[in-house]
């Protein structure tokens, strides 16, 4: 047997990186990633490959930086035909310790099982099952010491001429346990299941300032490195990587100036996009900590909860109205709100007035199918109903002081 040269997987986790044995399956190298940097439960965690690291198949098919290891087939896609690959953690959580013992060396290999399949005569075929075993030559090593694992796949030819009897075999390692075909060719179907969306799933924000008296003041968003800013309106300031700022001009009643290009308005818009790799649906929208119910539940349900929320009749409205499209276009839905920690994590608000009262409600929701539903048997509109929403965004009294100086956000995320 030909036994090839192990290939390196590189761990990326900010500016930390760690090389090991690249692993025949996804879920070996999920495991691998986790048991490295150990995330709390709750955590963001997802796996990508720098384009210029993978396979020519899979970097065709990528329209972006990043392929986003999501399975087994997308792994697979992704170092097919490539001697060492690096991984890239998307994590909120903790940095890895520093100072992390190697893993101890695996066993030697003195015996391994081997099947060869016979053709004794046309259309007649014998299998053969066997041991090879060794006496303290480690097969699983090679002369260098680098060290193989996998499956292999070869040629057995028996040649029987007379009183000449030989036996040659040829063999290579294989890269996972898929079925083998003559020319060892990977299945179109399976390069089509590596996912590509087409459009990310992006918040549209829309930020309100309600001020006593006709003032000045600078407003700057922060973005965390997992989120991207997209279209602003008016056009924000860039203040230098994740970071752009307002120079408005406020007045009572809500009306906004912006200096920069004498636009009036009466609420800043922008867009922000998460990175790919984060958005799992079942991991943010889950019947843990959040509920679902028809569409026709959902829209009552939402105007109930803006109410309780102390939006007046004509901004709940709005709300409802300018998302209500995408809203129809689910059956069921599936929602919660952001808690304020979460939201000032992804996306920070500082204004230059003290004693500015903040007001964020950020709505992320997905559809579901019917048997979907019915994994939020304990989590629908009856329980939805019963939740204490100001208490779950962070709801202020002085919210409804109009002399205070108060800022109110909405956003929307759907989650797809």
């Amino acid at each position: 047997m030909a036994l090839t040269r192990q290939r390196l997987l590189t761990l990326a986790f900010g500016d930390m990186e760690t090389i090991r044995m690249l692993p025949n399956t996804y879920i070996e190298l999920d495991a691998q990633a986790r048991d490295w940097i150990k995330p709390p439960p709750d955590a963001i965690f997802s796996l990508r490959v720098p384009v210029e690291y993978a396979s020519l198949h899979a970097a065709r098919l990528v329209a972006g930086p990043y392929i986003y290891l999501t399975g087994e087939d997308s792994y697979q896609i992704a170092t097919m035909g490539v001697q060492g690959l690096r991984v890239e953690i998307v994590s909120d959580g903790p940095p890895p310790p520093e100072d992390e013992p190697p893993p101890p060396p695996p066993p030697p290999v003195l015996e391994m099982p081997a099947t060869f399949s016979l053709e004794m005569a046309p259309g007649q075929h014998v299998a053969l099952d066997t041991l090879v075993s060794s006496d303290e030559l480690d097969m699983a090593r090679m002369e260098d010491g680098t060290t193989v694992d996998g499956s292999f796949w070869g040629k057995l030819d028996i040649v029987h001429d007379g009183d000449t009897h030989k036996m040659d075999f040829s063999g290579t390692r294989l890269s996972n346990t898929q079925e083998v075909t003559q020319d060892l060719m990977v299945d179109s179907r399976v390069l089509g299941k590596l996912a590509v969306a087409a459009k990310p799933a992006t918040a549209k924000c829309h930020l309100h300032i309600l001020a006593p008296a006709q003032q000045y003041c600078d407003v700057t968003l922060s973005f965390s490195p997992f989120w991207k800013l997209g279209i602003t309106w008016p056009p924000a300031e860039p203040l230098g990587e994740n970071k752009v700022k307002y120079f408005l001009r406020v007045h009572p009643g809500g009306a906004l100036e912006h200096f920069e290009t004498e636009m009036n308005a009466t609420a800043l818009y922008y867009e922000a996009t998460p990175e790919p790799g984060m958005v799992d649906p079942t991991e943010f929208i889950a019947p843990r900590n959040g509920f679902a119910m028809s569409f026709r539940d959902f829209v009552p349900h939402l105007m109930g909860v803006l109410d309780q929320l102390g939006m007046s009749l004509q901004a709940r409205t709005n709300f409802i109205n300018n998302n209500l499209s995408s809203f129809a276009a689910h059956r069921n839905i599936a929602y919660r709100f952001m808690s304020p920690g979460k939201i000032a994590a992804a996306i920070d608000i500082s204004v230059t007035v003290e004693n500015c009262i903040f007001t964020r409600l950020f709505l992320m929701y997905r559809g579901i199918s019917e048997d979907d539903l019915g994994l939020f048997a304990g989590a629908g509109e009856k329980e939805a109903n019963s939740v204490n929403w100001r208490e779950v965004v962070g709801w202020s009294e002085l919210s409804k002081d109009h002399t205070q100086f108060r800022v109110l956000e909405t956003s929307v995320l759907e989650v797809t």
